[in-house]
């Protein structure tokens, strides 16, 4: 069973309370918010009504012997616990699972705002997850230091992540030698995007790809899209990186080719077109084809997870923004999501989460 999994991982998160003075187990209190969750629970509050709600469905899991917190109970607890137990025992949990990451494992950051601790939203936390797009899972995540960035979160979540045989793909943040060398010694390939806080390299890549006589040695590979009232075209053009490669340019782990995918949108009702060009280095063969894959999952995770938590989870619009609550919390949806998605049912995450509310047999199958 999932749960008794998920159960007995995160039976190593340390609790920071006093021995004997616990009302209310630290596994129950956990247990409670990921049923909350997956339930349509978007706050401790909503929480605490969906654990009463549900009291003797959950004791066929644990005892509850003194019931289920209140939502300030909830929040008391998670503003002391200790992300980083709560990521091992995540990350574990997901390595149980046998998820296959042999795809494409997309790294990106979010930030929720929810979590803001001003009214400009300076102090929100912003989450860098890893998204297993064949398995359709989040498989890890970091928090971004407030005095910090992407950079040195990433490599964070890469020394805890199993990522052999998948190509992983980032945004031009982390795009960064020291990235490129950790995902090759992980068994991984990488596609990285260029901007201009790559120095010269993204200019060069740039003036590589403008040069008409340099294009001809180019592999191509073309694929069209139709949907959402649009027209999307794709042209990946990619160049062998040794023989284009400059000792100014060295010391990248792995780099083999350097790409340019050229996306054109034209509205089908306005005829208005769009084009914008995106610049990679990567550690594949110069394979336009499964470069351009590669690209196009990394694009997805706004929709398959971003977009889900934001709409389906209501994760933008929680409130809990105090110490390390709001990292916690985000961890456990981050499971809440991976138990929909792997309900083999074809209804959106959406209905499973209602269905799950209404329907015990049907919420038992998410968890089990």
């Amino acid at each position: 069973m999932e749960i008794l999994s998920f159960l007995d991982h995160i039976s190593i998160i340390e609790d920071h309370r006093v021995p004997g003075m616990v009302t209310y187990p630290l596994n129950e209190v956990l247990l409670t918010t990921l049923v909350g969750l997956i339930c349509r629970a978007a706050d401790f509050d909503e929480i605490e009504l969906t654990g009463l709600e549900q009291l003797d469905w959950l004791r066929q899991f644990l005892p509850f012997e003194h019931g289920v917190p209140q939502a300030q109970t909830f929040r008391k607890i998670f503003r002391l616990l200790d992300p980083k137990y709560l990521e091992t025992a995540f990350s574990a949990w997901v390595e149980s699972l046998r998820v296959h990451v042999g795809g494409g494992v997309a790294i990106d950051g979010k930030t929720l705002r929810g979590s803001k601790q001003a009214a400009g939203g300076d102090g929100a936390l912003h989450l860098v997850s890893a998204y297993a797009h064949e398995a359709g899972l989040v498989i890890g995540q970091r928090a971004v230091n407030a005095k910090s960035n992407e950079i040195t979160a990433i490599p964070e979540l890469l020394d805890a992540l199993v990522l052999n045989g998948a190509i992983v793909t980032i945004d031009a943040m982390g795009t960064q030698k020291l990235i490129a060398a950790k995902l090759i010694d992980k068994g991984a390939d990488y596609v990285l995007a260029l901007k201009g806080n790559q120095g010269t390299l993204h200019d060069d890549v740039r003036d590589f790809f403008a040069d008409p006589d340099l294009l001809r040695e180019c592999a191509r590979h073309d694929d069209t899209c139709i949907g959402h009232g649009r027209i999307e075209e794709r042209t990946c053009q990619v160049a062998d990186a040794s023989a284009w490669l400059t000792e100014q340019h060295s010391g990248w782990a792995g780099l083999a080719s350097i790409a340019a995918v050229i996306a054109t949108r034209t509205d089908k009702k306005s005829g208005e077109v769009s084009s914008e060009t995106r610049l990679y280095i990567s550690s594949l063969p110069p394979d336009p084809k499964t470069i351009l894959n590669a690209c196009r999952s990394h694009w997805s995770v706004e929709n398959n997870l971003h977009w889900q938590l934001d709409v389906t989870f209501r994760e933008d619009e929680c409130r809990t923004r105090k110490d390390h609550a709001p990292l916690s919390l985000a961890i456990i949806r981050h499971a809440a999501f991976n138990m929909l998605k792997r309900e083999p049912s074809k209804m959106s995450i959406k209905r499973k989460r209602l269905k799950a509310a209404m329907n015990q047999a049907f919420r038992k199958t998410v968890i089990c």
